[in-house]
């Protein structure tokens, strides 16, 4: 059958439509995509503008359209921490399944983790050992470990690199200060926030998924000639200050690194390195599975069921 996965998050709307059938490995079909930093369109109430609204309307509709057109046999909608943490969320969402016909589904953090870590568990095989899975989103970080496809542990914390970034950093380049103040920041929210089971894990395989992730592990493939399916923390903690002193420009012209992701990719970089470090984690392998295919494998888990 063919699955589409519409996944609304803070930076992106992205459809994934897949050919996929239960016990066999899913195959793309098609995709679409588009930028949309939904975070930078909350008023002062913490609620989308009417702004960010049309421009969501208009990403979900098209994303649809491309669906249909595809003969997507049903799309799996979800919204992460964007539309989560937004004060007007579930009226948007609730219009949104209205006007569409779709059942576009708040995905809360620990659910966002799990999922992740499913999709990590099936791509590595039973062979993978006790897993430990990190992921850096737009908006949150999500943590998960445990030795079967549902984790012991899953979390998410408000460390995204879009928010980070939206909340801490100003200058271009950065400033030190606001630099300062954003490190402190993360380290203070993992100490606090990071479960006792996470801090003493004793788990042997240590993985992780996104965009984020993925362009770091370009980036230091490309400055010190690492591996580009691994991320060493040497690497990424003397990458920080040469992303750090980077304009905005100089920093769209690295390996991956976008327009609309250069800004945020010294954020990102910086929770990176202060999970991996709280973590005691030197080095990290890079899944091309994460929470879409984790959604899309469950979602075939339950129609075989």
């Amino acid at each position: 059958m063919r699955l589409g996965v519409l996944d609304v998050g803070s930076n992106t709307i992205h459809l994934q439509v897949m050919d996929a059938h239960f016990g066999a490995r899913p195959t793309p079909a098609t995709n679409y995509k588009v930028d949309l930093r939904l975070t930078e369109y909350l008023d002062s109430n913490g609620s989308i503008t009417e702004e960010g609204i049309a421009l969501l309307d208009k990403a979900v509709s098209e994303s649809v359209l491309h669906a249909n057109q595809n003969k997507t046999d049903e799309i799996l909608a979800f919204a992460t921490s964007a539309l989560r943490d937004a004060k007007n969320g579930l009226k948007i969402i609730s219009n949104i399944n209205e006007k569409y016909g779709i059942d576009l589904q708040i995905l809360e953090g620990a659910d966002e983790a799990s999922m992740t870590f499913l999709a990590v568990h099936r791509w590595l095989g039973w062979s993978a050992g006790k897993l430990l899975v990190l992921d850096i989103g737009g908006g949150s970080l999500e943590i998960a470990t445990g030795s079967n496809e549902n984790p012991d542990t899953a979390l998410s914390l408000p460390l995204g690199a879009s928010r980070l970034t939206r909340e801490f950093l100003t200058g271009d380049p950065f400033n030190s200060k606001s630099i300062d103040q954003l490190t402190k920041y993360v380290t203070d929210t993992l100490k606090s926030k990071l479960p006792k089971t996470l801090k003493t894990h004793d788990a042997n395989h240590f993985v992780v998924t996104s965009k984020t992730f993925r362009t770091l592990a370009r980036i230091t493939s490309h400055w010190y000639g690492d591996d580009i399916k691994i991320l060493e923390r040497s690497s990424l903690n003397s990458a920080i200050s040469r992303l750090v002193a980077m304009t905005h420009d100089l920093r769209t012209d690295l390996p991956g690194v976008s327009m609309s992701r250069s800004g945020q990719i010294v954020a990102g970089a910086i929770v990176a390195n202060e999970v991996m470090e709280m973590l005691d984690l030197d080095q990290v392998e890079i899944c091309p599975w994460a929470l879409r295919e984790g959604i899309l494998l469950r979602r075939l888990d339950w129609l075989s069921s």
